[in-house]
């Protein structure tokens, strides 16, 4: 099995964000605390374990029957919404860093680059980078793009990807970390998670859909997170909204348009159960999901 869905804390970017963090404490008992920025997720352990140490992880891996994992960035330091440059340094680092890990085992394990994506010029230019120069093997980052994935600015790293031959893994960040609040209503019973992220994957597919994304970068290499949220139970009803909605390209209008570019793109496995996950493979095709264990 090779996952695609695999998130990793790198120990050699504590402190890289400047007065951002990451950064990891403990409590006066001993509780870890992980620090982004104002925000602190606590009694979650990171030092010690296969979130932050590749040769625990590949020893899991063993024991879970996994062969590769694509290592990807940790959403909780994503960094979309600070100062583009304090980023963009952070991305470096990250990325130099995700390099040196993966290396250590090379028929195990790869990495995604993280990117600042506040800037698609500048996360173009280090996608390019990470690529060229490091063995990165794609681009990893967040839904809640400033004017939306399909805002114009973005279109240059969408041809970046392209032109490199590399996917791209959409996959949200929590809300109120370094940007927005997000929505009050999603702040109880976890539903910022498991409801919000899916809003926000559906979301993200509406926008490379009827933003015209998928047209204007037919060979764009696409993968979301968690089945694209509810993309499949929408699919109907985007098709719908295409025949009668206005504003919409009519490229969108013909029929069977809209089911061709949605099974263009590549859908995350990791749904939560059997039933969603073989709805996901009856609707956008069994041959589009790509395995992922959410590691």
């Amino acid at each position: 099995m090779i996952d695609l869905h695999a998130h990793v804390v790198l120990p050699e970017v504590m402190g890289r964000a400047g007065r951002y963090g990451p950064e990891l404490l403990r409590e006066a008992d001993g509780t870890p605390v992980f620090r982004v920025g104002d925000y602190r997720l606590v009694g979650v352990p990171y030092e010690g374990t296969p979130f932050m140490d590749v040769g625990l992880r590949v020893e899991a891996m063993d024991a879970a029957g996994i062969e590769i994992q694509v290592l990807s960035p940790n959403p909780l330091t994503y960094f979309h919404h600070i100062e583009a440059p304090v980023a963009a340094e952070f991305c470096r680092w990250h990325n130099d860093s995700m390099a040196e890990a993966v290396a250590r085992y090379p028929t195990r394990l790869a990495g995604f680059a993280q990117l600042p994506i506040q800037d698609p010029a500048l996360a173009a230019s280090e996608l390019q980078r990470a690529v060229a120069e490091l063995g990165l093997v794609g681009a990893y980052f967040g839904t809640d793009v400033a004017g939306g994935l399909h805002a114009p600015a973005m279109d240059e790293l969408w041809a970046m990807a392209t032109a490199l031959d590399v996917p791209v893994f959409l996959h949200p960040g929590p809300h109120g970390i370094d940007g927005p609040s997000g929505n009050e209503r999603l702040r109880e019973w976890g539903l910022d998670l498991y409801l919000g992220f899916a809003i926000e994957e559906t979301l993200a597919v509406s926008q490379l859909l009827f933003g015209g994304v998928l047209d204007r970068h037919p060979q764009l290499d696409c993968c979301v997170s968690h089945g694209g949220g509810a993309t499949a139970w929408l699919m109907e009803r985007m098709e719908i909204a295409a025949q009668t909605r206005p504003g919409i390209e009519e490229a969108l209008r013909k029929p069977g348009a809209v089911r061709a570019r949605l099974r263009r793109l590549w859908w995350d496995a990791h749904v939560g159960g059997e039933a969603a996950r073989r709805f996901l493979m009856e609707t956008m095709g069994s041959e589009r999901l790509l395995p992922g264990t959410n590691f």
